[in-house]
């Protein structure tokens, strides 16, 4: 047996923790994790063991047999007491073995970079992963229900974002679980491959779905009242600031740096979603 060989067959018997598991970036690095071969344990309130953000007594369980871990964090890395949450957890990983850390990030989200600071203070081998919004919002999340309805109703004025896909962010993380030690202690930023303003993201969806869609620009008072209705945090509005005021109105390569190739257009996403049914009414 080739030192390669073995090297392949320990890899394979390193389970790795994947924090989300069942929500739109975990789902997709579990499923691609398990097509390498690759030992993976669901980290949700369902799973076996549960982990529970909440129940720090549920973390040294999830963990136990882990050698890396995908860390997503709910409902939002940004939101007061993540960035507690996230160290204490970085460090009861390193404790029990885990030497390999990737934490799912938000781009231009400063509040953010106190949690990715307390993981990496942990000594995991660590990678961040900073994206833009996600397509599969519209399909799959906050969204699409609005989309159903034919009207999405934002606060989001005329700005743009680079929205990226998920596959490509699952694509990324599992590179970087995976792969040799490039992506230590790297900071990697996704996007789109084009900018797009809510007025386009409505043309691309009518366009796919066959029906009019059509994007309504509210105040941030009437949004906030919106998610207070729904029993939502408000905090959730706070995060449209971050494409109100411009600083992710350009694209990044990080999805090339990784990969070696584009990153997938939201016209494409919104394709195949619709081929599928996802809006169907």
């Amino acid at each position: 047996m080739t030192k390669t060989t073995q090297q392949t067959q320990n890899d394979n018997d390193l389970r790795t923790l994947v924090i989300g598991g069942t929500g739109k970036t975990g789902r997709r690095v579990a499923e691609k994790l398990t097509a390498l071969g690759r030992l993976v344990r669901i980290g949700s309130r369902s799973g076996e063991p549960a982990f529970d953000w909440n129940e720090p007594e549920s973390w040294g369980p999830a963990l136990e047999g882990v050698d890396r871990a995908y860390v997503t964090y709910y409902p939002d890395l940004g939101f007061p007491g993540a960035a507690e949450q996230v160290g204490a957890f970085a460090r009861v990983a390193v404790a029990a073995g885990v030497r390999r850390l990737v934490l799912l990030s938000g781009r231009g989200e400063e509040a953010a970079r106190r949690s990715e600071e307390a993981l990496k203070e942990s000594g995991a081998d660590w990678t961040v992963v900073r994206a833009a919004w996600f397509n599969q919002n519209f399909d799959e999340s906050f969204f699409l229900e609005p989309v159903l309805a034919g009207e999405i109703a934002l606060p989001t004025a005329d700005a743009v974002e680079p929205f990226v896909d998920a596959e490509d962010i699952a694509d990324v993380v599992v590179a970087a679980l995976t792969e040799d030690d490039r992506h230590i202690g790297r900071t990697y930023e996704l996007s789109g491959p084009r900018l797009l303003s809510f007025h386009d993201v409505a043309a691309e969806l009518s366009k796919a779905t066959g029906r009019e869609i059509s994007y309504v620009p509210v105040s941030d008072g009437a949004y906030r009242e919106v998610l207070r209705e729904n029993g939502l945090p408000e905090e959730f509005a706070d995060l449209f600031t971050l494409i109100l005021d411009g600083r992710n109105a350009h694209l990044v390569d990080g999805v090339e740096e990784v990969l070696g190739r584009g990153p997938r257009d939201f016209s494409d996403f919104a394709r195949e979603a619709a081929g599928r049914g996802a809006w169907d009414v």
